[in-house]
């Protein structure tokens, strides 16, 4: 493995003469909040290296200048993590990127395809799994486990190559293109403590306790990055939902909560969770925030939604596209019930041209689905 600064910049300046890098990276997040970046594995059509980005007195900054060099294509496989760490560690997205996992869903491999499974469908190879729970931040790792790491990348390669003249031969570049650019914006990224309550389910009904959920999430937040571990150390979520519905104004009422340990309520951490609940009940009544809107679907929206997942079906069998991709199961209820005004995704972009100018036709009644020799079939009105 890579220790050392100087070994890290001369992989990194080699591996930087060719197009694109494959990467990946092996972390620990089952103790802390931010992920503990244990191995990175990265290669090019001519070498591979491991980097330990654990190694004392070893600096990163020859790697984050490389995730940073807009001549080299970054080469992920369902990349969403990686990108999280080096945003976290090095303050940057890397870019430009090219994610297989979405790729291998435009190509039609089916939803969230493993990078087993490409491995297998693309190489026909077997990916030696029993390594795959190594305790990465253990050291020394052994040969097994090195070699398990490093499969990681090498196969990367081929399959990247494979992937991306499939795009090109379909015309669909474009469309993984529009995917990478919001993998790539920092706004995917940057979640403010703020907004931390939309990470939970909505179990308030009113106003006042949207008030308080939302402002001891908040603070459970910030309290996790603070200390660097996870959020249900600090406070779980159902205790959340039991402080937002009872509205505790002091420790002993707190300390009566089902879900709050006992004692808890006397440290510090139960006085700042009773000041966020006294915070929110001070709003006044006409600033409280608004409960997010529930969509009451009109009639027949229902039935309109699964003539819709019948459409999706038979598109995404018809262009090989995976399904998941082009919309979910919330995008087509509310296609149904709102149309044009929907804001959801599959009326934008590659997947509006794909389905979703065909689905806003069909609710429209200019489109119908029939069944023909065994097969539904979609068809133009008065064809």
């Amino acid at each position: 493995m890579i220790q050392t600064t100087a070994d890290l910049e001369a992989a990194c300046q080699a591996l930087a003469r060719s197009s694109y890098i494959t990467i990946d990276t092996e972390f620990l997040r089952e103790t802390t909040f931010w992920p503990e970046l244990c191995l990175i594995q990265m290669a090019n059509p001519e070498m591979a290296v491991i980097v330990d980005p654990m190694a004392p007195g070893i600096d990163l900054a020859p790697f984050f200048a490389l995730m940073a060099n807009p001549d080299v294509v970054k080469v992920f496989h369902a990349a969403r993590q990686d990108i999280e760490i080096i945003h976290h560690l090095g303050d940057l997205i890397p870019h430009p990127l090219f994610d297989t996992q979405v790729a291998a869903m435009v190509c039609g491999f089916g939803d969230s395809v493993s990078y087993d499974q490409l491995v297998n469908r693309i190489k026909n190879e077997q990916i030696d799994k029993s390594s795959r729970f190594t305790d990465w931040s253990r050291r020394p790792l052994t040969d097994k486990q090195l070699e398990y790491a490093l499969a990681d990348v090498t196969h990367l390669r081929d399959i990247y190559q494979y992937l991306k003249k499939e795009l090109e031969r379909e015309g669909r570049s474009a469309w993984l293109a529009e995917e990478m650019a919001i993998l790539e914006n920092r706004g995917t990224y940057d979640l403010h403590p703020d907004d931390a309550w939309q990470r939970l389910k909505m179990r308030v009904r009113k106003p006042i306790e949207l008030a308080v959920l939302q402002r001891v999430a908040a603070w459970r937040e910030r309290e996790a990055r603070t200390r660097n571990v996870p959020r249900g150390r600090i406070l779980k979520d159902d205790a959340i939902y039991e402080v937002a519905q009872q509205q505790p104004k002091d420790a002993e009422a707190l300390g009566r909560l089902r879900t709050v340990p006992k004692g808890w309520e006397r440290s510090s951490a139960g006085a700042a969770v009773v000041a966020a609940v006294n915070e929110a009940l001070a709003i006044p009544k006409a600033e409280l925030p608004r409960l997010p809107r529930q969509n009451h679907a009109p009639e027949g929206a229902g039935a309109a939604g699964e003539m819709l997942k019948v459409l999706l079906k038979l598109i995404s069998e018809k262009e090989g596209v995976a399904a998941k991709i082009i919309a979910n199961s919330e995008d087509l209820d509310r296609i149904a019930a709102d149309g044009e005004k929907a804001d959801v995704a599959a009326l934008k972009g590659w997947r509006r041209e794909l389905f979703g100018d065909m689905a806003l036709k069909l609710i429209n009644g200019e489109v119908a689905l029939r069944f023909v020799d065994k097969k539904i079939e979609a068809m133009t009105i008065g064809d």
